[in-house]
């Protein structure tokens, strides 16, 4: 085995690398934004918007991440060149991108399945904790501020963490869609030097490590806000 051509590509391997972390980063955050809502929707929600939200959880943790990521770049973005105001608009060079199309998929399938995580984790915490903020006369807005939501979190943390890495493991498929993450920049690689091994070695320990430093950072957290039950 050679590895002679990371001299070469290097600067290519820490691009990918960084769209790798950011697509991962920007679907984590705003997909978690979103599965609050969607966690509470199902818990204290209508029956109409309890319905719609479990609607949502069960199409995405239903069909496939890679299909979701077609349709959205094949179908929704067939269909955006289309739309003057749109083409027209200060943000065409961000919506005609892959990138955008994987971070819309990518949050929104983290959405599903970390709603689901939070709905269990809202209706595990003790209903005690919750009628004690109530008779200190918290606000609704305030209980769920400051003791249903961080309660929860809390309880949620090593599934959270979990389900992270699982996010990160799926950042590769954001290849299908012209993104040159990591992986892409190990297929080029593979392309023109015929090395098929090493490049894939590079990218299993960039994973490796990350999903590492992840770990790691959940236990610390872990330890800092232990569950009290």
């Amino acid at each position: 085995m050679t590895f002679s051509w990371i001299a070469s590509y290097w600067p290519l391997l820490l691009a990918g690398a960084g769209q790798t972390v950011l697509l991962l980063v920007i679907s984590v955050v705003f997909g978690f934004v979103l599965a609050i809502g969607l966690a509470f929707a199902q818990v204290s929600g209508s029956p109409l918007v309890q319905h719609l939200a479990r609607g949502y959880a069960t199409f995405f943790r239903g069909t496939p991440l890679l299909i979701q990521l077609w349709l959205l770049y094949y179908g929704v973005g067939s269909l955006l060149p289309m739309i003057p105001c749109i083409r027209q608009s200060p943000f065409w060079p961000i919506l005609r991108e892959g990138f955008f199309f994987a971070a819309v998929s990518f949050t929104l399938n983290y959405a599903a399945y970390e709603a689901e995580v939070l709905r269990g984790a809202l209706l595990a915490v003790p209903k005690g904790e919750l009628e004690a903020g109530r008779a200190f006369g918290m606000r609704p807005f305030t209980l769920i501020w400051r003791i249903w939501l961080p309660r929860a979190i809390r309880i949620a943390l090593p599934t959270i963490g979990g389900e992270i890495v699982m996010q990160l493991k799926a950042t590769p498929l954001a290849f299908t869609v012209t993104v040159m993450d990591l992986y892409a920049v190990a297929s080029k690689v593979r392309q023109d030097t015929l090395l098929v091994y090493e490049p894939l070695i590079v990218v299993t320990v960039f994973y490796l490590i990350l999903t590492a430093i992840i770990a790691r950072a959940f236990r610390l957290l872990e330890a800092q806000v232990p569950v009290r039950r």
